[in-house]
């Protein structure tokens, strides 16, 4: 296995759809990307969905995009997962992960 010489990074826009606010998926979400170094935001809307904004090593936000689509929160029940705005980057806009209200 060798070393990556640059970890790529990437950003994108997320919007999950189904039964996903009140079974700890923002909490979750945040604790998940900060163990994997992934920096942006997650909040819950009025229209019952969560959304948010993550920025990271590609591999580590394509396994968060893995669990968002498909898995989630225990309680959980998730339709979809819909991204917008995905592109690279040179650096990170944010300096963690975190919860907005």
């Amino acid at each position: 296995m060798g070393i990556p010489d640059i970890r790529q990074l990437v950003t994108l826009e997320f919007e999950v759809f189904g039964h996903v606010q009140g079974c700890y998926l923002t909490k979750d979400t945040r604790d998940r990307c900060t163990k994997a170094g992934i920096t942006g935001w997650v909040k819950n809307t009025k229209q019952g969905t969560v959304v948010g904004k993550m920025q990271g090593p590609k591999e580590e936000v394509d396994k968060m995009i893995t669990w968002l689509s498909s898995e989630g929160s225990p309680g959980c029940q998730i339709e979809r997962c819909e991204l917008r705005n995905q592109g690279n980057l040179n650096r990170l806009d944010y300096k963690d992960f975190a919860i907005r209200f």
